[in-house]
């Protein structure tokens, strides 16, 4: 791996990493202002900007406020000069701070990143289901 797809990965890591922690300041820093992304699991519309994850973000939604760790699985990552798609399935898993249960959700994830003057920042995500999804709509 080379100096640049390390920078890279650690921007990536730093960016996931503020989501779980609850740390709005480093999300800022690792994100830009016109973040889209798609989560099907939250909506079928794509969703632009970062008020709605900040707000997440500060609720603790993802319900990490216990032990937790992440992998990324199968990772990928195309370099394109200044923009960057890393690729990869995404496990989280928690342990439940009053019982100790652990817990696992995954997803498959892309991101894609741009560098500017302030380093490497997230400008779009889409995830999907590591299952197969139906052809047709279930409605």
């Amino acid at each position: 791996m080379n100096e640049t797809e390390n920078e890279i990965w650690e921007a990536l890591h730093r960016h996931i990493n503020s989501i779980f922690t609850q740390d709005v300041e480093t999300y800022r820093a690792t994100t830009s202002p016109e973040l889209s992304l798609y989560e099907w699991f939250v909506t079928p519309h794509r969703q632009d900007g970062l008020d709605f994850h900040l707000f997440m973000i500060e609720h603790s939604w993802a319900g990490t406020s216990g032990d937790f760790r992440y992998d990324l699985w199968e990772p990928r990552l195309q370099v394109y000069g200044d923009t960057a798609v890393a690729s990869y399935t995404f496990m989280l898993t928690i342990a439940d701070a009053q019982t100790g249960a652990i817990s696992h959700r995954h997803h498959n994830e892309s991101r894609v990143l741009v560098k500017d003057k302030t380093g490497w920042q997230v400008v779009h995500v889409h995830k999907s289901p590591t299952w197969q999804a139906p052809h047709h709509s279930p409605g």
